[in-house]
């Protein structure tokens, strides 16, 4: 049913609400084959607390953005594409209700809808969404996911030395790899994640040995293939190293009460029948 909308003035319409919404702070939105699916409301667990954001659910990306004015404005916009997304149910933990991580490459968070129901159907469109983008684009599934960070409430001594008690002048870091809360002294190395940065992130102690560990052993295994190549192509007068690298690249590179939230064209995805 999303690709009835593809061309429909409403569809236009929607999309072109949302980039009014997000005005100059935002990206464009409204490029060819994209659907508006679905928007709403929902609860994101952030680093100090937690935080109403409005959610756009498209049918290749899914945005998000600060609520600012009467849930007319909205800014800090953030897009994630849905391939990078994986989507996991939380159990309910006192007031925390009808949660789900959203698992990215870079980022990974809670959000929390306001009913067990908005729940069932946030969850049922964004993997039908999904699933439809990976069958029709060819497109694979990111596997590497960032760790979802333990909240600063959580944490009121280092989770790694079990001592430091976080004050006003200690202050609680993040490592990038775990997500735990961890003081100054257990997190002073750094170590290049690909899929979150292009430069080294701040990492616990715990998991620099771990990474310097896997990335001493790929090295070595790396360095016994190049060992290994080099002889095979030394007794060989017809191959062509650089030719063959070529080819080799080419290869890999192939906080308001918030509104129920609306669905457009997908009326049964919750049902897992949605077309």
């Amino acid at each position: 049913m999303v690709d009835r909308l593809v061309n429909s003035e409403a569809n236009a319409r929607r999309i072109a609400m949302v980039e009014s919404c997000f005005g100059s702070s935002g990206q464009p939105l409204n490029v060819p084959g994209r659907v508006l699916v679905g928007e709403g409301v929902l609860t994101k667990m952030c680093r100090k607390k937690p935080k109403a954001r409005q959610f756009f659910l498209f049918n290749d990306i899914l945005v998000y953005g600060n609520i600012m004015i009467n849930k007319k404005k909205y800014n800090k916009q953030h897009i994630i594409p849905l391939e990078e997304i994986k989507l996991e149910s939380l159990e309910d933990d006192g007031q925390l209700r009808n949660g789900w991580l959203i698992r990215t490459a870079t980022k990974s968070f809670a959000v929390y809808a306001a009913t067990s129901t908005e729940k069932q159907e946030w969850m049922a469109h964004i993997n039908k969404c999904i699933e439809d983008l990976l069958r029709k684009s060819g497109k694979k599934a990111v596997e590497v996911h960032a760790a979802v960070w333990v909240p600063d409430s959580e944490a009121a001594v280092c989770m790694h030395c079990k001592k430091n008690q976080f004050t006003v002048l200690n202050r609680r870091h993040h490592c990038r790899k775990c997500g735990a809360v961890v003081c100054g002294p257990c997190s002073n190395k750094r170590f290049l994640l690909p899929s979150q940065s292009s430069k080294p992130l701040r990492v616990c102690l715990n998991c620099y040995d771990t990474l310097s560990r896997a990335k001493a052993q790929q090295n070595n295994i790396s360095e016994h293939s190049i060992n290994k190549d080099l002889k095979e192509r030394s007794g060989s007068a017809d191959s062509s190293g650089e030719e063959d690298s070529d080819e080799d690249e080419d290869s890999r590179q192939n906080d308001t009460t918030p509104d129920q939230p609306k669905f457009y064209g997908m009326s049964s995805a919750a049902n897992g029948s949605g077309d």
